[in-house]
């Protein structure tokens, strides 16, 4: 059974650089444990120690959404295409950077203006 695996960039360095492979299986997580003997570290980068998909990996299959599919043991044929897909949040990194440089550093107002000094 061969199923095509699109990879995104982020991913790629599992694969040799490789932006589409091939792997076989019955469902995503045998797909995922095929990928993985072949791509080592592949599968942990997408599944969790607990067996479910990481929030922030969006796969499809054939384009549906594989979490209305039954996750990881949605169903795969032969021929199928697998697409895994990072998710994307916008401003995420703006708001984690601000709460980051507000534990390093402390406004104290002086003279009716704020001042900013590191802590």
């Amino acid at each position: 059974m061969a199923i095509e695996v699109r990879i995104p960039t982020i991913l790629r360095s599992y694969t040799g650089g490789a932006k589409v492979v091939e792997g076989s299986g019955d469902t995503l997580n045998d797909l995922l444990a095929d990928l993985d003997s072949r791509h080592g570290g592949l599968r942990d980068r997408l599944v969790t120690e607990a067996g479910a998909l990481h929030r922030f990996v969006n796969v499809y299959v054939n384009d549906e959404d594989v979490r209305f599919l039954g996750a990881l043991d949605a169903k795969l044929n032969d021929g199928d295409s697998v697409t895994i897909l990072p998710a994307v949040a916008g401003g995420a990194f703006g708001f984690a950077a601000a709460a980051a440089m507000a534990q390093h550093v402390a406004v104290a107002p002086a003279a009716g203006r704020a001042r900013v000094t590191a802590s």
